[in-house]
């Protein structure tokens, strides 16, 4: 399912934790390794040019090596085949670029996990990609040792459902995954009373809503049981991300996988408010397909 993998990088402290996890996922899938620096040439002074250019990018551009190499020497350790690259332009983009004329199959980079107001967005070329991309793309917490969780084996799948086609397509590719490393699979449907004002509502309005989580998780759970898998499901009532975190820690989920609904560049939210608050919440990976 995955034979080429793109591990975009900024050189950012605490990038351990994303190049595992690659290499964890391009060993079990004997893909092959791209990895991507990108110098951000998006918001140029205007004027400059020749030696002065060179000066200014310099810097970024010996950073982008220093990456890359790190990246390619891990692959190379686990015997992958690697290739790396240092670009100039808009970072998304050059991603993005890099993804159709490679063939990749996978992106995976890091998030930097935000706190107080910064939870607001996530990093705009992480955000951008997760929306924009035609590929299933990994998400991995930057960070130290105690935030990030440890790379592989994903034992323990959870997939969350809204009942949308979104939630089955991500389900079909985590499926996969879960089969890859005959994991034990959640599927979790959470009913939010809030849209709907339906903390007073009568029992029949949360009875139908829980009817509809009950058939969008068995759904799911049956494609598990077709590929032999042992799957579980649940119906949780409350506020969304919340309640889909506390469930990843009650099973000791290993990765996270979920459907994601593209909106246009520019607009407040370009994810799904829920999977977006979920990848910049989590220090499990989460996996997000479009």
């Amino acid at each position: 399912m995955f034979s080429t993998m793109l591990v975009p990088t900024d050189g950012s402290a605490g990038a351990e934790a994303t190049i595992g996890h690659a290499v964890e996922f391009a060993r079990t899938y004997g893909a092959a390794v791209h990895t991507l620096y990108v110098v951000d040439t998006g918001a140029e002074p205007a004027g400059i040019a020749g030696s002065d250019r060179e000066t200014l990018y310099a810097p970024s551009e010996r950073r982008g090596r220093e990456a890359t190499i790190r990246i390619t020497d891990r692959a190379a350790d686990a015997d992958l085949t690697a290739a790396r690259e240092v670009r100039e332009g808009v970072p998304h983009q050059e991603i993005l670029a890099y993804t159709d004329e490679h063939d990749v199959d996978i992106i995976v980079m890091g998030t930097h996990g935000r706190t107080g107001a910064d939870r607001a967005r996530l990093g705009s070329t992480t955000e951008r990609v997760l929306t924009l991309a035609d590929v299933p793309v990994l998400s991995v917490r930057l960070g130290d040792d105690r935030e990030t969780a440890a790379a592989g084996p994903y034992k323990q799948v959870m997939i969350p459902t809204d009942g949308s086609d979104a939630a089955e397509r991500a389900a079909e590719t985590a499926l996969d995954v879960a089969e890859k490393y005959d994991a034990d699979v959640h599927v979790v449907y959470v009913v939010d009373p809030t849209p709907y004002d339906l903390e007073d509502a009568p029992r029949s309005i949360i009875g139908s809503l829980k009817e509809g989580g009950r058939k969008a998780t068995e759904t799911i759970a049956t494609m598990a049981r077709d590929r032999d898998l042992s799957v579980t499901t649940a119906i949780r009532r409350g506020e969304p991300t919340d309640e889909l975190l506390e469930a990843a820690s009650a099973v000791d989920a290993d990765l996270v996988a979920m459907g994601t609904r593209g909106r246009t560049v520019g607009t407040d939210r370009l994810l799904g408010s829920t999977t977006a608050r979920v990848v910049r919440r989590s220090s499990i990976p989460v996996l997000t397909v479009g």
